[in-house]
């Protein structure tokens, strides 16, 4: 089973210190929040007052088998103005202060010590203002606000370049902007073919690697019934609801409708006659599956699906496992 730890950062508009984490391999999940206020409650238009003591910030959750948190403290550092502690850039405020909050005795040894070593750089003229405090909650974001760079592209595209963010980056750190080199846009995390073997069980692997296709009603999820969300097995990246899933009678997991639209990518396969229509997950490229027009009304869609593609997140672990922002699909109305 991955071992999984959390890490909470701010450095500024949660938009893009979320879109940068998101192209870290070992970085499972990343939501948008707030952190480090005093009040009960947490909200976009309580914490823009710059009143509630919190700042927006990201949650992630990581495998440190993968990446190791010193990592992620070097990846933060070279992703926000460290000597700006009134805000980040164009967001000018206490609620886009930059701040490390450490969950734990070892997270602030390391982060004090990150801290230090790039102090020692001299690459900034003028003192670090960054924060580094013990952790004390967390508040999801709106739903709104969750993977924005990938919900609204050209809107997120046109605030960071006008942010100011990126020209400040490519000023000050140049080529060693990326200490871990992120996977090409598009392109998703891109393990190596050993560390793929090591992640995955044989069946996980012929699945979603070689476009396999796991026995009907002897599979993990064709009959689960349990709320929850499922993710790519890889990247961890959602991709159905139980709301959508439904019996369809042939032994795999069957969906409505993605979660996510995003995250997921189609293509013509045609190993067989008629051709169908295979459905992959978009940041890893693993195969899940294929989906057909003999689905449920309104959608009219079935996704069949491969349980070997996909991890069960239940309703119940949503926000521990960091996948806060889907909460409210399980709450009633």
């Amino acid at each position: 089973m991955t071992l999984k730890r959390k890490a909470t950062f701010a450095g500024g508009c949660f938009w893009c210190i979320e879109a940068d984490f998101l192209k870290l391999p070992g970085v499972l999940s990343v939501t948008s929040g707030y952190a480090g206020g005093a009040a009960e409650e947490a909200r976009y238009e309580l914490v823009a007052t710059g009143r509630t003591g919190h700042v927006e910030a990201v949650q992630l959750v990581y495998d440190p088998g993968q990446i190791s948190y010193n990592e992620l403290l070097d990846w933060f550092w070279r992703h926000i103005d460290p000597t700006d502690g009134e805000g980040q850039f164009v967001d000018r405020g206490p609620q886009y202060a930059p701040v490390i909050f450490h969950h734990d005795v070892e997270q602030r040894r390391l982060a004090e010590a990150s801290l230090e070593r790039l102090e020692k750089t001299g690459r900034f003229r003028v003192p670090i203002r960054v924060d580094i405090r013990p952790y004390t909650g967390f508040y999801p974001a709106e739903d709104g606000h969750q993977k924005y760079c990938r919900r609204r592209p050209a809107h997120y595209a046109q605030y960071r370049a006008g942010s100011g963010r990126d020209s400040f980056l490519e000023e000050v750190w140049g080529a060693e902007a990326s200490p871990v080199a992120p996977p090409a846009a598009g392109e998703g995390d891109s393990p190596s073919e050993k560390e793929l073997r090591a992640r995955l069980t044989p069946l996980q692997y012929h699945v979603t690697r070689e476009s396999g296709t796991e026995p009907p009603f002897a599979n993990e999820h064709w009959d689960r019934k349990e709320p929850g969300i499922y993710v790519d097995v890889l990247s961890g990246d959602p991709l159905f609801a139980s709301r959508d899933k439904y019996d369809s009678g042939t032994g795999w997991p069957s969906f409505s409708r993605p979660l996510e639209p995003e995250s997921i990518d189609t293509r013509r396969d045609e190993s067989l006659f008629p051709p169908r229509t295979e459905v992959l997950a978009r940041r890893s490229g693993n195969h899940l599956g294929h989906v057909f027009p003999d689905g449920p009304p309104p959608m009219g869609m079935r996704y069949c699906m491969n349980s070997a593609a996909l991890r069960f997140v239940p309703a119940r672990d949503l926000e521990r496992e960091g996948y806060g922002a889907y909460r409210s699909l399980f709450e009633p109305d």
